[in-house]
């Protein structure tokens, strides 16, 4: 009987084990809180090449993590909070204190109080997405847009004049007042309902892969040779493609409101039937 009860006990164990592979999510995460603390490290060492260049390897472990835990099936409640926790470091507090330690000093207390506001609204943002977590609520159309912009397109948008100050150091990028005005802006997008694009969700037709591969490569090349112009011009063309995430999901919103007023039998017009679209 006491043998058969320590078997029980080991074949229990074994259950409860977790294969390596479930826990490669997680260990990505980790990575990415490592990556974005080391960035603060550089940062106060005024080795500002290598702490915005350990903010990207953080966004691209935070990009990893969620989409091969979906792959293998590891998913949790528990890498999903951890998640967030590595992100309101890496993207939230870090770039704050990156941009305050580049460029706020010379503001005094104001600079502080900008960073600290950044920081604030990161832990806001991140706190009302995991409230969202599988909201039964959401629309079905609305899965490939995000209220408001992430964490980690925020931390890369907040770091922008540091990115451009690297190209031009004798332009004005480095100004106290543009990087606190700018920082201002990104902390308001990150906790507005703006819908912006969810670049995880979006599906390649598989008519365009070979584009899409051809021009992953073209940013690579361009990234190897002008890091600093790439890195700039894709944080424009993400701020560019704002105005376009707005518009496309009012267009959808429209449409989902007059496909419900017929099953409710009452008329909606479109946008277009009202006169009301580019006025």
């Amino acid at each position: 009987m006491k043998f058969r009860g320590r078997l029980r006990r080991r074949q229990a164990g074994r259950l409860r084990a977790l294969p390596i592979n479930r826990l490669i999510p997680n260990v990505l995460t980790i990575l990415a809180l490592a990556a974005g603390v080391t960035a603060l490290r550089f940062g106060l060492e005024g080795r500002w090449e290598h702490a915005i260049g350990m903010i990207i390897l953080a966004a691209v472990f935070d990009g990893l993590d969620g989409r091969i835990a979906r792959l293998i099936g590891g998913t949790s409640g528990f890498g999903a909070q951890l998640d967030s926790l590595s992100d309101v470091i890496a993207f939230g507090v870090v770039p704050g204190m990156l941009v305050h330690q580049f460029a706020m000093k010379g503001i005094g207390g104001l600079g502080w109080v900008v960073a600290l506001v950044y920081i604030t609204c990161c832990a806001l943002r991140l706190a009302r997405f995991n409230t969202k977590l599988n909201d039964p609520d959401m629309p079905p159309w609305a899965y490939n847009y995000f209220s408001g912009v992430p964490a980690p397109a925020g931390a890369g948008l907040a770091l922008l004049p540091m990115i451009l100050a690297q190209q031009f150091p004798d332009a004005f990028f480095a100004s106290a007042w543009l990087n606190a005005v700018w920082l201002l802006t990104i902390a308001g997008l990150m906790i507005s309902s703006v819908p912006t694009f969810a670049m995880k969700k979006m599906r390649v037709p598989q008519a365009q892969v070979p584009f899409a591969l051809l021009g992953v490569g073209v940013v690579a090349a361009a990234a190897v040779s002008e890091p600093w112009l790439t890195l700039a011009a894709l944080a424009i063309v993400y701020v560019a493609f704002i105005p376009l995430g707005i518009r496309s999901y009012g267009r959808l919103a429209a449409e989902a409101a007059r496909l419900k007023g017929e099953r409710d039998g009452v008329v909606v017009a479109m946008p277009e039937e009202r006169g009301e679209v580019d006025r």
